[in-house]
């Protein structure tokens, strides 16, 4: 009879786990309010990408990592996830990709909002 308590507990925190949405956070920036990952770094989306689908990969994803999901990953609300060409999962907002600029080094930098001008920061 005591290990109830522990087999339910187990189940609870596994299920939790399985639907894991993404850590993100409302940072303030020289650029005003963004969205960042649960560490305060800025994530970013590409005007390139189509809802859904990624378009930044080999050169582009080395300077913009993509914000990667969990394997157990589910979509929650606005945030969902798209599947790279590797087969990993890609957090996106509202459709649209979520990317880190390597540029950015600590929490709050928004170095790459703007860049190309086809980078802008993800905005609350």
């Amino acid at each position: 009879m005591r290990l109830l308590p522990l087999v339910t507990a187990f189940c609870t925190l596994s299920a939790a786990s399985a639907f894991a949405a993404p850590v993100v956070q409302t940072v303030d920036t020289d650029k005003g309010k963004v969205i960042a990952d649960e560490k305060g770094m800025t994530l970013y989306t590409f005007k390139k990408d189509e809802s859904g689908k990624s378009n930044c990969y080999d050169d582009c994803a080395v300077k913009w990592p993509p914000y990667l999901a969990a394997d157990d990953a589910t979509a929650d609300g606005d945030y969902t996830l798209v599947e790279r060409k590797d087969g990993k999962k890609q957090w996106a907002l509202k459709g649209m990709p979520l990317y880190f600029w390597v540029k950015d080094t600590k929490q709050g930098d928004a170095t790459g909002d703007g860049v190309g001008k086809v980078w802008d920061a993800a905005r609350p």
